[in-house]
């Protein structure tokens, strides 16, 4: 390999060039540098009809310690020491002369063996200091994003990060029918901005192009805004959202065929939202059974059927819907009863104790969770012996909600766990043993509670009591004790204010 033996005017030049890193690893990458007589783009083309000796005192440039919690480093690497110019934090692309943009992202591989994004990708800044860009073909997001140099790298956290494989390269640019999201999303984070609420930003505000913070220090990295001056708001960045990123790596660079199917089928005049909502809402007051007719579904009232309902209004048949795979928007059906009431309270992903404790709050499941998921809430309410479709509207999560009232209540779900949940023990009326605890029940909390994930208790308590299947059902607790599996919950009165707030009831 000759390293920096490209042209930087050409994309296909440094296309071909960047392939040869596939199946590398970022030492190999400074392994030769280190052997390599030229130090830089320039320095290649400057000495390319020269014969350049290199020198034997070793006093080339040794390979980088890493800092772990920087995560561009290794991106700088690449930059540096296989193509031969410094990382800078300029706003033009990187191979300016072809517009083209370098960014390396992490994959990792889950449960069942399959790469997934490992993190969303971060595009550039978001300024607060000046006025926003209203055409977002003169920003700096379009750019960095119209043509990307995508390099992918296997994350393996038990190993140096030196040795992570570099598995993939790609050139991409966002499909037409992204685009216009992308636009919508960007314009969307302005009008906030504009606002004055950049400090209420949030990756679930938009679909594909999100505003993330950025990492450990925006806590520390507060900014007065350009809009508003009196509240400081956490540094940002635009950036590909992870459930984009997971697309764009199993549709363009797997070339894994994603099942799920667009509901959007041609061009239209509307937002994504608008277009989504007027297909399901034109609906309105017709009973389940008549959909189930009008849509060609078996009407078996089986609790599949008014999930499968919503998608079929949607124009979707296998309950996977393209646009919602890249914005990871969730569908929630909620059945209303004849008083206007839900009878059950919304779950989301069960959790591991021990694993909880260590959170901190921005990098916690629960945060990360209301932070970047979007949900349509698509509404039934019973009249005589059929449900009758309400509305639907997409929902996330407020600012003040999830940042000041779920992280008080998961806050004191934290501290009981760690200081030791302290269990009762009761019998019934037919003398059978029960067991409670001092965890906060629903009636305690506005917005979540704690209960059960798994459907059948299991204990292993310190005072030898024991109960049920602790390896299916049970999970460890900091101080060695064992309790059913326990997943958070969103409260059925809350969901129920949310949607008269919508309009929906």
């Amino acid at each position: 390999m000759k390293l920096f033996d490209y042209d930087d005017s050409n994309i296909e030049s440094i296309y071909s060039y960047a392939k040869q890193l596939e199946g590398m690893t970022f030492h190999e990458i400074l392994n030769e540098y280190e052997k390599s007589p030229y130090k830089s783009y320039e320095d290649n083309k400057r000495n390319s009809n020269t014969m350049v000796v290199k020198e034997q005192s070793g006093t080339y440039t040794a390979a980088p310690s890493l800092n772990e919690n920087a995560k561009g480093q290794l991106g700088n690497l690449i930059e540096k020491y296989y193509f031969g110019y410094d990382p800078n934090g300029k706003q033009e692309a990187d191979f300016n002369k072809t517009g083209l943009e370098l960014k390396q992202t992490p994959i990792d591989i889950n449960k069942k063996g399959e790469f997934k994004a490992g993190e969303r990708l971060s595009i550039t800044n978001i300024s607060y200091n000046e006025p926003v860009e209203e055409d977002f073909f003169k920003s700096h997001v379009w750019d960095k994003i119209r043509k990307i140099l995508l390099i992918h790298y296997l994350r393996d956290k038990s190993i140096n990060r030196l040795d992570y494989t570099i598995k993939f390269i790609n050139l991409f640019s966002p499909p037409k029918e992204d685009l216009k999201v992308i636009i919508d999303d960007y314009n969307l984070i302005n009008e906030k901005i504009k606002q004055g609420k950049a400090h209420e930003l949030s990756e679930g505000d938009t679909m594909y192009l999100g505003a993330c913070t950025k990492g450990a220090t925006a806590k520390k990295s507060m900014r007065p805004q350009y809009y508003g001056e009196h509240i400081p708001a956490k540094k940002r960045n635009y950036c590909f959202k992870i459930s984009y990123m997971n697309y764009i790596l199993k549709e363009y660079v797997l070339k894994d065929k994603v099942p799920c199917e667009s509901i959007v089928k041609e061009s239209i005049d509307k937002s994504f939202k608008e277009y989504a909502l007027e297909l399901i809402n034109k609906n309105i007051g017709r009973t389940d059974k008549e959909l189930c007719k009008y849509y060609g579904r078996v009407y078996n009232k089986n609790k599949a059927q008014w999930k499968d309902l919503s998608f079929r209004m949607l124009g979707i048949k296998t309950n996977q819907a393209a646009e919602f795979e890249k914005a990871n928007i969730v569908v929630k059906t909620i059945r209303l009863e004849e008083n206007g009431k839900n009878k059950e309270s919304m779950s989301f992903s069960p959790f591991k104790f021990k694993e909880l404790i260590e959170e901190e709050w921005e990098d916690s499941k629960v945060f990360n969770y209301f932070d970047t998921t979007q949900f349509l809430f698509v509404v039934f309410q019973k009249e005589d012996d059929h449900y009758v479709l309400k509305g639907a509207q997409f929902w996330h999560m407020p600012y003040h909600d999830l940042n000041e009232i779920v992280f008080n209540e998961w806050n004191e779900y934290k501290n009981i766990i760690k200081n030791g949940v302290q269990f009762n023990f009761n019998k019934n009326s037919k003398g059978e043993l029960s067991v409670s605890n001092n965890l906060p029940g629903m009636k305690d909390t506005e917005i979540i509670h704690m209960r059960p994930h798994s459907p059948k208790s299991a204990y292993k308590l310190n005072n030898g009591y024991m109960s049920g299947n602790i390896a299916k059902h049970a999970d460890q607790l900091p101080n060695g004790e064992w309790m059913t599996r326990q997943s958070f919950w969103l409260n059925r009165t809350y969901v129920l204010k949310q949607l008269k707030e919508l309009g929906l009831i």
